[in-house]
């Protein structure tokens, strides 16, 4: 780069052009924000129908504001607000029969943070004679709760940072942070200043900051550091309000933080991690918005802002405070820069402000550097935007296919907990998200009722009723095939041949290998890469393309058992007693289930029919195109599965070396709860009888 008239305006430019090559633009925010408030409404829906709206969850932080890159890494924060709880900040918000708690903030207490006093839940008065590990008694009599109680559900307490409970991502999934919390109707006393503010740009607006007024606050688990009342505080959190605001900040704001984070990454991290956070920057960008004029956040201002923002960022590390946005006198920098690195922080700082953008192009996430050196050369970099899309809409399948797990614990109860659940999505009132929620959740509920009530027929009778086809009728769309696979399961056990072949020859015709993914949500399978097909596919798309260009794992619940061919069924036991000692959380969700991928279980079925229609060319092809899947779909999540019923339809050819390779493939890659070691023993015990 090099200096000329407009120099800053080229420069801004490029740098707008480069970040909405890598998904930062108004398309992909929008998208990418309706995505994770879907995924958010899904969850709080199943919440509603199965744990009586225990909580709620919200979603937070870069992935739903867009506020991050694909190479960013950025965390999924999922804050859980307990709803057994009422936080009041007076005596007139009282409730009977709930746990009330009444917020305690005066000069004892940390700015920012505030201490709970229990009170009973028959009366309004202060709770008495209660004294265990999760109370202390103060000086006036008050008995007040330690944020140690949210924390104690939690084994192992090494993995929390601040409140929240980190899951470390696998297989290149990026980590969760799971924040419990409780909620507190009103606006707290020491924000409420913030509401009358205006700062000269006027944001935000009155109607925004009376938005943010109706929301209320949070109360999080955690003290300030160093405090006298450390294990009593509970830090006053605005999370919604300023949620609220950064779903007002347009695409220049966005993109100004998405690069401050990135010059933190860049060149903080490395020598400082963690010093400066991510929060940090997001407050930061508030006070400049809010004491600037508007006018000034424009695509071909971009550098300007960005060296405003950190101009500030300089100014608060000098100074050590950097002033929460909305109850200032919490200062985020409190103990955090050590003196032996602030002069370092600040060269840095300082070199990144006066290089006039040239040290942007040292910024090697999602080759930012690289790409706005080309830009220059008026060379056009590879787009990554349309993968953005794919990767969200292919998360959101996920989402969607994980609902059906739920069923599992209620496995004795399915038909009556089935038929409330339907029940419930059909009488309620709700509109937006939440509507488009419960109409992606109802054609799966369906289908699942009607095949458990089918298997209940196929038991008693050895015919499928009415009522139950007409169930499973209504989800055939969920997908391009997993409750397609399920009907011509049903078809298959109850000697309906003739109509499981049309309908597994419909679902390979719709089933196109250039775009369809499969889409597992039973434990943390990181998907290794998409096809293009379905990136291209999905760039333009929302939701709705999700049938036409997904196809779920294919999942029976014990209950579901008369629908399953023999060979299947031994999934369900797959488990030793010592096996589930190695079983984790995840894995108790499904591993009693028998659960496939899609398109090996399409050809499995294939081979099953063509086997009785006697289409020996068909059977054979059938048989290819299993195998041909295993070895190259790189994207199976029940790998061990399909090796396990190709080794059973090796069995049936006669063919027993091969069945007991693929066996002990399967067995090598989960050497625990693997049906495969049923099918080893089983197979050599025959072996040796037929041997002797």
């Amino acid at each position: 780069m090099y200096q000329e008239p407009n120099y800053t305006q080229t420069v801004s430019m490029r740098l707008s052009e480069v970040l909405a090559d890598i998904g930062v633009d108004e398309r992909m925010v929008l998208k990418r924000r309706r995505a994770w408030l879907l995924r958010e409404a899904i969850l709080n829906v199943n919440n509603q129908l199965w744990n009586e709206n225990s909580f709620i969850l919200y979603f937070f932080g870069s992935q739903l504001e867009r506020t991050t890159t694909l190479k960013m890494g950025s965390d999924t924060d999922h804050l859980y607000c307990l709803n057994n709880f009422n936080v009041m900040q007076d005596w007139s918000e009282w409730i009977p029969c709930v746990h009330n708690l009444l917020m305690i903030q005066d000069n004892s207490v940390s700015p920012g943070y505030c201490l709970l006093q229990m009170l009973r839940r028959d009366a309004p008065l202060p709770l008495d004679g209660v004294s265990n590990q999760d109370f202390v008694r103060d000086r006036t009599g008050k008995l007040l709760l330690k944020h140690s109680i949210l924390l104690n559900g939690y084994v192992d307490k090494s993995k929390f940072h601040g409140p929240a409970r980190v899951d470390q991502g696998s297989h290149g999934n990026c980590d969760r942070d799971h924040v419990l919390a409780m909620h507190c109707n009103t606006w707290p006393q020491q924000a409420r200043q913030w509401l009358d503010q205006q700062g000269d740009s006027q944001w935000p607006s009155a109607e925004i900051k009376q938005y943010c007024s109706r929301t209320g606050c949070l109360v999080v688990p955690v003290g300030c550091r160093g405090s006298e009342h450390e294990q009593l505080e509970w830090r006053i959190s605005t999370s919604l309000a300023e949620r609220c605001l950064m779903l007002n900040l347009n695409i220049t704001q966005i993109r100004c933080y998405v690069l401050m984070k990135m010059v933190i990454k860049s060149f903080l991290d490395p020598q400082f991690e963690d010093v400066i956070s991510s929060y940090m920057c997001k407050t930061v960008l508030f006070h400049c918005i809010a004491n600037s004029h508007f006018n000034i956040w424009r695509e071909n201002n971009l550098l300007s802002c960005l060296s405003l923002c950190l101009y500030l960022l300089y100014d608060n590390i000098i100074n050590e405070n950097c002033p929460h946005f909305i109850i200032p006198e919490n200062n985020l920098m409190r103990g955090k820069i050590s003196p032996v690195d602030k002069p370092y922080i600040l060269e840095i700082l300082n070199n990144i402000i006066n290089s006039a953008g040239v040290a942007l192009l040292g910024i090697e996430c999602d080759g930012l550097g690289s790409r706005l050196h080309l830009k220059f050369y008026n060379l056009c970099p590879f787009k990554t935007r349309e993968h953005v899309s794919g990767f969200l809409l292919h998360d959101t399948a996920c989402v969607i296919s994980s609902s059906k797990f739920i069923c599992s614990a209620f496995n004795n109860e399915a038909v009556q907990t089935l038929t409330n659940c339907l029940s419930k999505i059909l009488n309620d009132q709700c509109e937006g998200l939440v509507e488009r929620a419960c109409q992606l959740l109802l054609p799966m509920y369906c289908t699942t009722l009607g095949s458990v009530l089918a298997s209940i027929n196929i038991n008693q009778h050895n015919t499928v009723s009415a009522d139950a086809l007409k169930l499973i009728s209504l989800g055939l769309n969920t997908d391009v095939a997993s409750s397609k696979l399920k009907l011509a399961s049903i078809l298959y056990c109850v000697q309906e041949i003739q109509k499981a072949d049309l309908v597994l020859s419909e679902i390979e015709r719709s089933y196109d290998l250039q775009i369809v993914e499969p889409v597992c949500s039973c434990y943390k399978f990181k998907n290794k890469q998409l096809k293009q097909g379905f990136f291209a596919t999905c760039d333009n798309a929302n939701e709705d393309v999700l049938q036409y260009a997904t196809a779920s794992c294919v999942e029976f619940l014990p209950c579901e058992i008369h629908c399953v061919p023999t060979e299947l069924r031994y999934e369900m036991i797959r488990s030793t007693q010592e096996d589930r000692t190695f079983r984790t959380e995840e894995d108790n969700i499904w591993m009693d289930n028998s659960v496939v991928d899609s398109l090996p279980y399409l050809y499995f079925l294939q081979y099953k029919v063509n086997s009785r229609l006697g289409k020996n060319n068909e059977k054979q092809s059938a048989l290819s195109k299993l195998l041909r899947t295993i070895i190259t779909e790189p994207n199976l999540a029940h790998r061990e599965t399909a090796f396990n019923i190709l080794g059973k339809c090796m069995e049936q050819e006669g063919r027993v070396r091969d069945a007991l390779q693929y066996y002990l493939m399967s067995f090598n890659l989960r050497m625990r709860n693997n049906a495969a070691k049923i099918h080893i023993c089983t197979l050599l015990s025959v072996m040796g009888n037929f041997r002797a």
